[in-house]
């Protein structure tokens, strides 16, 4: 009886936390939301069985990623919309046709699970008992789907690399500083150290 009272009520702030950071207005509340989606999601991992997920879920996302998010929203220094009529820009058309295309794709998935005869052979891969949750975990990823992890990963790399294109502003020459490579390569201790003896309660001259 406890165990369902805890998944409703994980699921429910989980839900109310996801839509807080839809439709929250502040970018710091937003995050802040989003941390509390993600240690509802934690506890719904650790209902299911899958204590490993829910730890890396709140070492990685809470304890990194979140906070991450929390100073670049602190640094940018994001001030409130002053008006309410540009609510609706440009884009508001194209994401929610994307988010309707999504939307359907999903629920297409679901009736197709639902109504497939062999929806439970697709569940998972016979894997011994003997084994704990993490082995089993890792070898699933590193096993059988290890071109799909690899390729996951690549994709990532990729997004990356595109926000910083994003973000880099060429024609902002100010303070732009450029890695030499061959110049850091050849410092050594002779061009790159300086050893001065200094007396007693005396500095050193710049």
């Amino acid at each position: 009886m406890a165990s369902f009272f805890l998944f409703y009520m994980f699921a429910s702030i989980l839900l109310l936390s996801a839509c807080g950071v839809v439709f929250s207005r502040n970018p710091l509340y937003s995050v802040l939301f989003l941390i509390m989606a993600f240690f509802n999601a934690a506890g719904l991992f650790l209902l299911a069985g899958a204590e490993f997920l829910s730890m890396i879920l709140v070492i990685v996302y809470v304890g990194a990623v979140a906070v991450l998010f929390l100073f670049v929203v602190m640094m940018l220094d994001v001030q409130k919309e002053k008006s309410k009529d540009h609510v609706f820009s440009s884009y508001m058309r194209i994401t929610a046709t994307l988010a309707a295309v999504f939307a359907a794709e999903l629920l297409f998935v679901a009736f197709h699970w639902f109504h497939s005869s062999k929806a439970s052979d697709l569940t998972a891969f016979t894997i011994s008992t003997k084994i704990s949750n993490t082995e089993a975990l890792g070898e699933l990823l590193y096993t059988h789907y290890f071109y799909v992890f690899q390729i996951a990963g690549l994709i990532l790399l990729v997004a990356m690399v595109g926000a910083i294109i994003l973000a880099f502003d060429p024609s902002v020459k100010k303070n732009k500083k450029r890695q030499n490579v061959s110049e850091q390569l050849a410092r050594n201790k002779e061009n790159s150290l300086r050893i001065v003896k200094t007396g007693f309660h005396k500095g050193t001259e710049g």
